[in-house]
């Protein structure tokens, strides 16, 4: 069986760019500042590339693929 990819978001980090839900939108939920609300997401199967264009493009490198 294939181990679902996941994301977690370091909340002290995030500095509210939104760059994270730019990239996907569909998996980031942000507060109306552009705050991550979640420390963990899993990814479903299908959405790993756009989660990883996420995570590169966060400035703050709050974001980390497991």
């Amino acid at each position: 069986m294939e181990k679902a990819m996941k994301v977690s978001i370091d909340l002290d980090k995030c500095a509210g760019h939104a760059r994270c839900f730019a990239a996907s939108p569909e998996l980031f939920d942000l507060d109306d500042d552009g705050y991550a609300l979640n420390a963990e997401i899993d990814i479903p199967a299908g959405r790993e590339a756009t989660a990883l264009e996420a995570v590169a493009a966060c400035p703050e490198r709050a974001i980390e693929n497991h």
